[in-house]
């Protein structure tokens, strides 16, 4: 398979050429260079604006906000389902709730927070207060928070799950109070996953656009909301690709200390003797301190989208009350092909992102190529807006004319949001036995076949949850498709935040219902499929 395997190497990073360094290279060079040749004066004068640092540092002070509290709230929810003696249906309901977030449109949240402490919203009303004031900071520092905490939670969870409790009971044995073992051994042992789980989040919000733009709007500018409205609304595209440039720099310093962190931050606790994770026994000050704030936060996520869900059956949120299908049937209507559009852009970029993620899994992991790992995942460490203007530089003009197509759109979901699936099926791989593939070959199976009935096989949960993950994602995402979006092609989110910006809540509701319901529905097929499968 030498000369076919070479062929794959050679097709890939043709592909990452096109659709990952060009567009990066366009976006570089349509800033620095002008008419007297390379200059960086676009970077001179965007710094010497008061609004541009006024926008980094509105994104830096929002990032660290979400990073920290929602890394604390998920390692509330991890110790609570990891260390705690919970009935197994609480901890299912636990993540079943949280891990809502994670597979609804970016700005769901900031909808239900809207329908829920907005003008007009329910909290205000039932408990006969004036109407609250949520725009700006606080009420983008809570969309993001309980978007993204979801995912500490998961992080802290296989952390807290994976790690013994013998040295906490040890220390326990030895006289020390609950309190001195959990500060001493088990946060302790957590501060990998804790660095880990910031960074991560830290990122996420930096290259936010959805929250911030429901939520901050003029009055909280943050660098990805400054750089749209510079490209769509000023029609300067120079100038929103050097504000998008310059949000790059914190981006890519987060994702490399990231990597960092997780090389070098590791501590070992499972042996051979290693007995599992059981329950840390609390007293009950101490256990009522860890399941109120877990059950109201629970409860408050669970009524955010039962918000949605209702406010998409009435007339109009916070006037008219009335119950209607008419939200549904301009979903159906008015916005039909906006789902359509949607199903298909997600139905195909699975398909070829799914198949390219696996020749890229393969190829790094056999191939030993760490360039060609980091040029596939490149886009996805990127804030979406910065993505989304490079590929708006890049193929607007040029060699290569894409704007207004579906090509472009495929391309961008492929190279952006590929990249679990190439993590997810690298680490499977990784995980086999090279002797395996051997053995088949040795039988008189060719390395193509052995690949085919053996690898594939055994990666097979990795593929399909790669297929989820990038179909999911593509059906939500918004920061970078937004720059795609023409009259032949529109999408489900745009169509959503477009009914937000109209102040048109019922349907933008009914709208995020569907969706929400569609990105189920392909994970119960895929669920369905991998049953089968597996029998």
């Amino acid at each position: 398979m030498g000369g076919r395997g070479s062929s794959v190497k050679i097709a890939i990073w043709a592909a990452l050429g096109v659709f990952v360094v060009y567009p990066l290279g366009r976006l570089l060079s349509s800033v620095i260079m002008g008419d007297g040749g390379p200059s960086l004066e676009p970077f001179v004068s965007a710094l010497s604006q008061r609004g541009t640092w006024e926008a980094l540092f509105n994104s830096m002070s929002l990032a660290t906000a979400v990073a920290a509290s929602g890394t604390a709230l998920g390692f509330l929810f991890a110790f609570g389902s990891s260390r705690m003696a919970l009935p197994g249906a609480v901890k299912k309901a636990m993540t079943a709730i949280t891990v809502l977030p994670l597979v609804s449109p970016p700005f769901t949240t900031a909808i239900a927070l809207t329908l829920t402490l907005g003008p007009g919203g329910t909290v205000p009303k039932l408990l006969s207060l004036p109407d609250m004031d949520i725009y700006g900071f606080i009420g983008t520092w809570l969309a993001e928070l309980l978007t993204y905490f979801p995912l500490a939670y998961l992080t802290l969870r296989g952390v807290m799950e994976g790690s013994s409790t013998d040295l906490e009971e040890g220390a326990m044995d030895l006289g020390a109070t609950r309190w001195q073992a959990f500060s001493t051994v088990t946060l302790p042992l957590s501060i990998p996953g804790l660095g880990n789980s910031f960074l991560v989040l830290f990122g996420l919000s930096l290259a936010d656009f959805a929250s911030p733009m429901v939520m901050g709007g003029h009055r909280f500018p943050v660098l990805t909301t400054e750089a749209y409205l510079r490209i769509t609304g000023m029609y300067d595209l120079r100038g929103g690709a050097t504000l998008a440039l310059i949000l790059m720099a914190p981006a890519l310093l987060v994702y490399l200390l990231q990597r960092r962190w997780t090389r070098d931050r590791s501590f070992v606790t499972v042996t051979g003797r290693d007995r599992g994770s059981r329950a840390f026994q609390l007293g009950p000050v101490g256990r009522w301190s860890v399941l109120l704030p877990i059950g109201a936060i629970a409860a408050f996520v669970l009524y955010l989208y039962g918000i949605i869900f209702a406010g998409s059956f009435v007339e109009a949120w916070g006037l008219d009350h009335s119950l209607t299908l008419e939200n549904y049937r301009y979903a159906f209507t008015s916005g039909m092909r906006s789902i359509g559009d949607t199903l298909l852009l997600a139905s195909i970029s699975t398909v070829i992102g799914t198949l390219l993620a696996l020749a890229v899994a393969f190829s790094v992991v056999n191939g030993r190529s760490p360039w060609m790992e980091f040029t596939s995942l490149l886009n996805s460490v990127l804030p979406g807006t910065v993505v989304g203007i490079a590929y708006v530089s890049a193929f607007n003009s040029g060699p290569l004319v894409l704007t207004g197509t579906m090509t472009v759109m495929v391309a961008l979901c492929v190279f952006r949001y590929g990249a679990p699936a190439v993590r997810l099926m690298m680490a499977s791989m990784a995980q086999i036995d090279g002797s395996i593939e051997e053995a088949a070959m040795d039988l008189g199976a060719s390395r193509g076949r052995a690949f085919r009935d053996v690898v594939i096989p055994l990666i097979l949960p990795s593929i399909l949850g790669g297929a989820r993950a990038i179909f999911a994602v593509s059906m939500t995402a918004v920061s970078a498709l937004i720059f795609l979006v023409s009259v032949r092609w529109n999408l489900l989110t745009v169509r959503i935040l477009e009914c937000i910006t109209e102040l048109m809540f019922s349907q933008a509701a009914a709208l995020s219902v569907v969706l929400i319901v569609l990105v189920f529905a392909f994970s119960a097929l895929l669920d369905r499929l991998a049953q089968k499968l597996s029998h």
